[in-house]
């Protein structure tokens, strides 16, 4: 367990990792210590057999993630020297590359680079009273975390659009409705507990799997229909082969819990 003073905090639930980004006075609003930290952190759990599914939540009352800490007071360079920053810690993009489930749980704030770090998890769930948004071109900015490419691919371009060019904010009920998020409790508490809850039954079945069918719905929605069913059918031949796939059938056979290995 990590000490509790620190911007990131680790806690294991058996083979669930809850990862807490720890800065509750600002809102979590992420400084340099997250964004080098936390896709450090999240792919190491990456390659860790002890972790299977991952719980990314914010401390606090105020919420997730608010953004980018605005008093960081980072200095702005060229054009070109901002492009080289950006491209050089993509970090937001390293969270969207784990291989193994991650959970978003949301309560409160789901703002601006909040919001894109959220739609780099693969599920999300929020609270009763999560208010989410992309704000930037209120600021002269656009979203530059992936929000521009991942939330029209969620969402549909039109909603995206919207939320995007207006600025305005949606409740947790509207983000419920149009699949912003996938799942809604009544309050922080139970968020927490259905959070941990949806990742242990992930982390329950085979990992491969797991990341396997991530692939092919990550990926295969960048191709073609036919490319797409393609890498399906090579995942799942490949998946044929292996050890837990042969131990899920044999404990269906013998009407008992099977027990995985990951091989």
């Amino acid at each position: 367990m990590s000490s509790r003073t620190e911007p990131i905090l680790l806690d294991m639930h058996d083979k669930v990792a809850l990862v807490t980004l720890n800065r509750p006075e600002v809102g979590n609003a992420f400084n340099e210590a997250i964004r080098t930290g936390l896709p450090e952190l999240l792919e190491r759990l990456d390659r860790d057999d002890a972790c299977a599914a991952i719980v990314l939540r914010g401390a606090g009352e105020r919420g997730f993630c608010t953004g980018a800490d605005i008093k960081e007071g980072r200095s702005i360079g060229t054009p070109v020297q901002e492009r080289r920053r950006l491209l050089g810690n993509a970090w937001i993009d390293r969270v969207g590359r784990i291989a193994k489930p991650v959970v978003a749980a949301l309560h409160g704030y789901c703002l601006g680079g909040g919001l894109e770090l959220a739609l780099a998890c693969d599920l999300r769930i929020a609270s009763a009273g999560a208010v989410f948004g992309l704000p930037e071109t209120g600021l002269g900015l656009i979203p530059g975390g992936g929000g521009t490419q991942r939330l029209p691919r969620l969402i549909g371009m039109g909603r995206a659009l919207d939320m995007m060019l207006t600025g305005d904010r949606i409740d947790a009920d509207e983000a419920l409705r149009i699949g912003l998020v996938s799942r809604l409790v009544p309050d922080a508490a139970a968020l927490g507990t259905e959070a941990l809850g949806v990742a242990a039954r992930i982390a329950a079945r085979p990992p491969a799997a797991s990341a396997y069918a991530k692939e092919a719905a990550r990926d295969g929605i960048e191709m073609g229909l036919q490319a797409g069913l393609t890498l399906e059918k090579t995942l799942f031949a490949l998946l044929m082969t292996t050890t837990d796939r042969a131990e899920a059938a044999l404990a269906f056979k013998e009407k008992r819990a099977p027990r995985f290995t990951g091989t």
